[in-house]
């Protein structure tokens, strides 16, 4: 099979470190059964996998004081949490411009449901930074009630002070939730504080774990919901689901193979550390950025300040469309993604919408040979352009 040079690590990164296909490969054959779920020697390792991970979790995000929830995608996590928030009428919910869809979807079937306001966090436009004084006239204006944060961009990378966000939102008792899934395990960050509610994660995106386990963080000092119900493996004669937790949100089989392969991609990012794996990422975001600044007929939106983003770079080509220019890289074996990224009110804000970017993301692991095929095939569009 001819080698793919891979530029779409903000939706999955690939590949993965090898002791993740190894874990994988091994957990499945001798352990590959539900965790929780019988009292035999395979359900028991598979539990004692599963509890591990979790503190693999906490330990990254130093919140020992914490629970972590498994959610089969992050997508599901951030529907829990949402849909399991009580919103008073008029109440105004604050977003950033560069929410997923799977926030902002969910969120507008829950304003259209519970006639609550949706708000966008000032941003600078010159920039993409956060404008924090304007935040704050904004909180003071129409008290928060819940505040949803993507910690960076998976459309042009800027990274959110969530820190600071929450901070100012918190003096109103507002509700905080983290969407960190492009940021978990690249950035280094303390989450133990009380100013974050929830805390979302992506197993397969940047803590290098597999597809099929995602999940989310607190302190569960607000009480929500499950969003599924059913199987649990204990306390199978009450009809309600169980009070504790995580139990109470991880109803039915998990992904335990998974699970392993997050438990191994854990293990390897402590061990080589998040400042080295950031490090790499942006020596790698410099050289693609030097790379496509390179070419005339390329227009490319990034936030200035290489420390305050990740390695996801958007751009626009002269002549041809972002899907015209997606399919001419994947016919040369160049993974990208084009379009709108599941994130319109990013490309609406930086003015792309509804025609979308060529969306170029790198990892700890590209190469010299990724870099040098694009190299190739941008001197190929560039002369036909």
């Amino acid at each position: 099979m001819d080698k793919t040079f891979y530029f779409d690590n903000a939706a999955t990164t690939f590949p993965k470190p090898d002791k993740v296909y190894s874990e994988m490969d091994s957990f499945s054959r001798h352990f590959g059964v539900s965790f929780g779920r019988g009292q035999h020697r395979l359900s028991s390792k598979a539990s004692v996998v599963a509890d591990e991970t979790r503190e693999l979790l906490l330990e990254l995000l130093h919140c020992s004081n914490k629970k972590v929830v498994f959610t089969h995608t992050a997508t599901e996590a951030i529907n829990t949490i949402l849909c399991g928030i009580n919103y008073p009428s008029g109440s105004f919910v604050y977003v950033s411009p560069f929410e997923h869809n799977a926030v902002t979807r969910t969120l507008h079937f829950l304003s259209e449901k519970y006639g609550f306001f949706i708000e966008l966090l000032s941003v600078n436009k010159s920039d993409y930074s956060f404008n924090l004084d304007k935040i704050k006239e904004q909180f003071d204006a129409k008290k928060p009630h819940c505040v949803v944060v993507s910690h960076a961009s998976n459309v042009i990378g800027t990274v959110a002070p969530i820190t600071d966000i929450f901070t100012l939102s918190k003096k109103y008792n507002a509700i905080n939730i983290a969407d960190m899934c492009q940021t978990a395990g690249l950035i280094d960050t303390n989450i133990s504080s009380e100013i974050f509610d929830f805390v979302v994660f992506a197993g397969h995106k940047t803590l290098y774990g597999p597809l099929g386990v995602s999940g989310f963080i607190s302190p569960f000092k607000i009480d929500i919901p499950p969003l599924i119900y059913g199987g649990t493996g204990i306390e199978s004669a009450n009809q309600n689901m169980p009070d504790d937790i995580p139990i109470k949100y991880e109803a039915g089989s998990h992904n335990t193979v998974a699970i392993a392969g997050l438990n191994a991609s854990l293990k390897w990012l402590l061990d080589i550390g998040i400042d080295a794996i950031r490090k790499k990422e942006i020596e790698n975001t410099e050289r693609l950025l030097r790379l496509l600044n390179h070419y005339d007929n390329i227009k490319v939106y990034k936030p200035a300040g290489i420390e305050n983003n990740i390695g996801v770079v958007s751009c626009v080509f002269d002549n041809y469309s972002s899907d015209n220019i997606g399919n001419v890289l994947s016919e040369k074996n160049i993974a990208v993604r084009s379009g709108l990224h599941c994130a319109p009110f990013a490309h609406k804000f930086i003015g792309t919408f509804p025609a979308g970017t060529v969306r170029f993301s790198v990892s700890y692991f590209n190469d010299d040979a990724d870099f040098e095929e694009l190299e190739e095939v941008l001197d190929y569009i560039e002369s036909n352009s």
